[in-house]
């Protein structure tokens, strides 16, 4: 009973990891770790080290891990398209019938065997002359850190004659595409989120791109390019880049971690904090190796995206579908040994299927835009 009155008030327990929680102290003697391995559960209370029992803190955690596992159990699959289903009859019974021939290149079509209709099923690509398996490993290779030009010898290698300027507007095309579609997707994000900004050139002017990140699931919430971040405009800017992440999440966090900038504070101020939430923290100044609040997550991230602009030398403008194409790449695509092995879209809930995950994107993205 003591370990679920623990685990009912909130910012009581703190998850580090996915192993490690840290769980205030009700005596007032600072907070303890409370872990999990192959033995079990261990904790640095007095009464686990000394009395050996299971303490009051482990109970805690072990029903906020049940929790946790029980939303987890909601999941948001997105599945591969079927396209081996007859669009007059909806009948599953269909073979493929040679391939037909136009300037947009070679279709694949296919014969009904229960109503005798012929079709062709392109969803996503129409009217394109490179094939969805050249457009998609197009996307792979520009957003892992390619340049257009080495993607265009790629595909010229697969017999694909394509220009850069071709490339890249598939990559406006079909980012602005899938961000239209995963709008309308919440992913299930914890209670701490990070937020931080890095220096980057557009079109040759300095600017800042501010991000917020969640802690748990490393899934990027939010963007915003501000031209500075020490004048009185750069709390306007953090403070659009909370609102757009309570708009996003569908929740406002507990606890945000940022460094030392006072926008920050400001924009927490605004966006977060208020009388009726005062449980609402906002860790600044971190340290890089403070126990549990060090900002060496936020940084890593940045790295990330630092590796992938010094290819680009910049960008070209303010509102490029290339950062929002790598913030799709980043949440729904790449994989994290953070996460062992797992996309920040999966520690959120939300699942992609299929061996192509672009194409699984694009095609559920293009159904629901041709039924709307």
């Amino acid at each position: 009973m003591r370990g679920k009155a623990i685990a009912q008030l909130e910012g009581q327990i703190n998850r580090l990891s996915v192993a490690i929680y840290q769980v205030k102290s009700q005596s007032g003697n600072g907070p303890y770790l409370v872990r999990s391995n192959e033995k079990g559960w261990t904790c640095t209370c007095p009464d686990h080290l000394y009395r050996e029992v299971k303490c009051k803190h482990i109970w805690a955690c072990e029903l906020s891990y049940a929790i946790r596992k029980k939303v987890e159990a909601h999941v948001v699959t997105i599945q591969p398209v079927n396209t081996l289903i007859c669009p007059a009859c909806s009948s599953g019974l269909v073979v493929k019938d040679a391939l037909r021939h136009n300037k947009y290149g070679m279709i694949q079509r296919y014969l009904c065997k229960d109503c005798g209709k012929r079709f062709s099923f392109n969803l996503g690509f129409d009217k394109m002359k490179a094939r969805p398996e050249a457009i998609t490993s197009a996307l792979q290779l520009y957003f892992t850190g390619e340049s257009l030009r080495n993607v265009q010898k790629f595909l010229r290698l697969q017999g694909v004659n394509v220009s850069h300027v071709s490339i890249y507007k598939w990559i406006q095309k079909y980012v602005g595409l899938m961000e239209n579609y995963l709008k309308q997707i919440t992913p299930q994000l914890s209670d701490t989120w990070r937020a931080d900004e890095m220096w980057m050139k557009f079109k040759g002017n300095p600017k800042y791109l501010y991000a917020l990140l969640d802690d748990e699931t490393r899934f990027w919430i939010a963007k915003e390019v501000a031209g500075d971040k020490f004048s009185k405009e750069a709390a306007d800017y953090a403070s659009k880049l909370l609102s757009q992440g309570k708009q996003i999440a569908g929740k406002t966090p507990l606890t945000l971690i940022t460094d030392g900038l006072h926008a920050y504070h400001l924009a927490w101020k605004r966006e977060i904090y208020s009388n009726r939430q005062q449980q609402a923290k906002h860790i600044e100044h971190v340290a890089w190796r403070a126990n549990g609040t060090d900002n060496r997550k936020m940084e890593r991230f940045n790295g990330e995206i630092r590796d992938r602009e010094k290819v680009m030398r910049g960008l070209k403008r303010e509102g490029t579908s290339i950062l929002t194409g790598y913030q799709i790449y980043h949440n729904y695509i790449r994989p994290h040994e953070a996460l062992e092995g797992r996309t920040p879209a999966e520690a959120s809930g939300i699942k992609i299927e299929g061996k192509n995950k672009w194409l699984t994107l694009i095609q559920n993205a293009s159904s629901k835009n041709s039924c709307a």
